[in-house]
């Protein structure tokens, strides 16, 4: 079976820390995979934040996820401080893919929990279609 392969790249532009949650846990008592694309989802919130954009909002386009891909490497508890780490590593014409790291520390070493990749579009909800990515937003991103 092959497996899904996450390139890491040279730097991450953004982190920000989360806590788990005892509601992101599963019955295997860790984080469930469900909850993963959750807090994949808040750290690019706070990412397009501090950019002065949201997934609604990004130079006048909204942006939606076409796919995502998940790496474990290693179980998450609650309790866990966890440092998710995000950088855009390729832009098409009409959107940009995220790269995400998640870890935690052990012994004051980060210790890889998560790969993850997600292909973000940008798209006109009025319309319901997919748009270009604008110039200056791919600027800002990818700066």
């Amino acid at each position: 079976m092959s497996r899904i392969k996450i390139d890491t790249p040279p730097f991450f532009s953004y982190s920000t820390s989360l806590a788990v949650r005892i509601t992101d846990l599963n019955y295997g008592s860790h984080v469930g995979n469900d909850k993963v694309l959750s807090f994949l989802h808040e750290a690019r919130m706070r990412f397009l934040q501090s950019l002065g954009y949201s997934e609604l909002q990004m130079e006048g386009v909204s942006l939606i996820m076409a796919d995502a891909a998940l790496v474990f490497r290693n179980e998450m508890y609650y309790g866990d401080e966890l440092l998710i780490s995000i950088q855009p590593v390729e832009f098409s014409r009409v959107g940009f893919d995220l790269v995400y790291q998640i870890e935690k520390k052990i012994n004051d070493q980060p210790l890889l929990m998560v790969m993850a990749k997600t292909a973000m579009i940008c798209f006109d909800y009025g319309l319901k279609k997919v748009v270009a990515l604008p110039e200056a937003a791919k600027n800002r991103l990818f700066r």
